[in-house]
């Protein structure tokens, strides 16, 4: 998603210069970063011009499909992020800002490495299947998956002997 300057001046001198596209952001998934697939995300919004700063307000839906947790099958897992990124013409800034404002290259602004790392900053560190959530405990070799409740009713192993000769001394009484 390009703009040129020239466009920004012409559209967002008096008022807001508004978008609305689609953007292509497949290159996220040939990343390390567990997103298995991912199709073009919407990104709408507008364009403000306030002196040398030129501020991007916009919104990115989408849907990525990224591995269960539990069971690494495929989970569709939509999103809708709001964005604000400022670019500036002058090349005098403040370098305490230079993190939050962007200095501009030539006459066009690329939004879309913006949109890209929008994206991966608002993906989740993991998700859940909504096939993993009704499965019940499941037992291994070894091991087994207790539920809260169960964790808190069963006995400690090194107790459950003092546990024995406490019934036994009710019954004594």
């Amino acid at each position: 998603m390009k703009f040129t300057l020239g466009q920004i001046r012409k559209h967002a001198n008096n008022e807001p210069y508004t978008f609305d596209d689609y953007v292509d952001v497949s290159e996220l998934k040939t990343m390390n970063n567990d997103i298995r697939d991912i199709k073009p995300v919407q990104v709408s919004g507008h364009c403000t011009f306030r002196g040398n700063q030129i501020v991007f307000s916009f919104q990115i839906k989408g849907e990525m499909i990224l591995p269960c947790a539990r069971t690494l099958v495929d989970v569709p897992y939509p999103f809708q992020i709001k964005a604000n990124e400022v670019f500036t013409t002058s090349s005098y800034f403040d370098e305490e800002e230079e993190d939050e404002i962007h200095p501009i290259d030539g006459e066009v602004i690329d939004l879309t490495p913006y949109i890209k790392e929008n994206i991966l900053l608002e993906k989740p560190y993991r998700v859940f299947s909504e096939e993993a959530k009704e499965q019940g405990p499941e037992d291994g070799e070894g091991w087994k998956f207790l539920s809260e409740e169960e964790e808190k009713s069963k006995v400690d192993p090194r107790l459950q002997k003092l546990e024995s000769l406490l019934d036994k001394k009710k019954k004594d009484n």
